[in-house]
């Protein structure tokens, strides 16, 4: 197997009709705030904390993390327009992240929320990182979860925004193209390679197939051609980055290592975590070790 092909395919599926949200057993408190383009679930009491899910996936990924947290903290699980089942938004610029950072800037705002500590996994990591550099002011400390400043770092190290462009487009283009039998197709082949444990498969897959097509295939090109690299420096926040690694990568550890710890080089007070046996979604194939790295982080 190649080593760079593996490790696109198991991280880097998150960019193409992919990443969803499991079907989980346990219910979520039914209060909800909208705020332009995002919804937001708002259960417990205590510290405030935001959690982002990524791309084309429900706020239930964080099903488990919640159970644990929602007794000590007040938690706002942010539902994505467009992205498993609900009503998609129309931007005329046909992006995603971006509108959705500076909703939940507006929600920060509305609901006088002080420096809430955020948590983004996949897509929602690059929306917690332009909260950090766009809005330096309002947020606590980030926590990234297996996500890159820059996107088509996985398919080129040497890429720049200009010429990932062609390719984000052709993707984007492809993803668009494809009759709901190709897009389905393709959604259950890159669930294995998205999440090891296989009882989270069938639900992932079939909150995916429930996005809106256009949405998630404006957010992977805009995922591969935004470079938030420059951008890092403007974080004033404590910044932790929980990366996921599998051998079936196919690829050593330590490529991995460096390949994180070089996208976020220029983040002043950066951190680095690891949890092995996991693919992109560690909340679930590793969750007693993702929880134990969370509370652990909302604890310095």
């Amino acid at each position: 197997m190649n080593p760079l092909s593996s490790l696109v395919g198991v991280i880097g599926a998150t960019l193409s009709l992919v990443s969803a949200s499991p079907a989980l057993s346990e219910s979520l408190s039914p209060v909800t705030v909208k705020q332009g383009r995002i919804s937001v679930l708002v259960e417990g009491s205590g510290t405030d904390i935001i959690l982002i899910p990524g791309l084309a996936s429900s706020y239930e990924v964080w099903a488990d993390l919640a159970s644990r947290l929602r007794q000590t903290h007040r938690l706002h699980l942010v539902q994505v327009a467009g992205f498993a089942g609900s009503p998609a938004a129309f931007d005329p610029e046909g992006k995603v992240a971006a509108p959705t950072a500076e909703a939940i800037a507006e929600y920060i705002r509305s609901q006088r929320i002080e420096a809430p500590v955020i948590i983004g996994h996949s897509l929602g990591g690059e929306v917690a990182l332009m909260l950090g550099a766009r809005h330096p002011d309002q947020v606590g400390p980030l926590m990234i979860v297996d996500a890159l400043p820059f996107y088509t770092l996985l398919i080129a190290p040497s890429a720049t925004s200009e010429t990932a462009t062609p390719h984000a487009a052709a993707m984007r283009d492809a993803m668009l193209a494809a009759t709901p039998e190709q897009a389905e197709a393709m959604q259950h082949a890159s669930i294995a390679r998205l999440v090891k444990t296989e009882a989270f498969r069938p639900g992932l897959a079939a909150a995916g197939i429930s996005s809106d097509r256009k949405t998630v295939a404006d957010a992977m090109y805009e995922l591969m051609v935004t470079d938030l690299r420059p951008e890092l420096e403007r974080i004033k926040v404590p910044v932790e980055v929980v990366y996921a690694y599998d051998p079936l990568y196919g690829i050593d550890a330590s490529n991995v290592d460096a390949m994180y710890r070089n996208a976020y080089v220029s983040t002043p007070n950066i951190s680095l975590r690891r949890i092995d046996d996991s693919f992109h979604f560690v909340m679930l194939d590793q969750s007693e070790l993702f929880a134990a790295a969370v509370i652990e982080f909302l604890n310095q």
